[in-house]
């Protein structure tokens, strides 16, 4: 059982390394996606989760790594992504916010994640 959940962390890190490098997340360019553009991204993986529901909890970060299970390095990933996206300023502050903290307590120092703070 052990095997099976590491390989699905290993799994989801990499679904979202080619959903990063689809939508763009690696140029230069000036990036301009959605939300439906994700989870477009999210389908052809076959990874079904909400996202607009993800995004209206007070704490989206709980669930992701409580309902989702995503490892530190996937929830930066997933932030990231999210936060590049065409969402509401709230919805992507109390995202963003809440991934450092819950990182920080962790111990794990996200470079990205503050750089996007400010």
């Amino acid at each position: 059982m052990e095997d099976y959940i590491l390989r699905e962390i290993d799994r989801i890190g990499k679904v979202l390394q080619r959903i990063a490098e689809r939508l763009g997340l690696f140029k230069s360019e000036p990036l301009d996606y959605t939300l439906a553009d994700i989870q477009t991204e999210l389908g052809r993986e076959d990874w079904q989760i909400d996202l607009e529901q993800i995004l209206q909890q007070e704490h989206p970060i709980a669930y992701l790594v409580t309902e989702v299970h995503l490892s530190d390095q996937a929830l930066e990933s997933l932030v990231e992504i999210l936060f590049y996206a065409h969402i509401e300023e709230q919805a992507r502050r109390t995202l963003l916010e809440d991934a450092v903290a819950y990182l920080d307590g962790k111990g794990y120092f996200s470079f990205k994640l503050h750089a996007l703070l400010f």
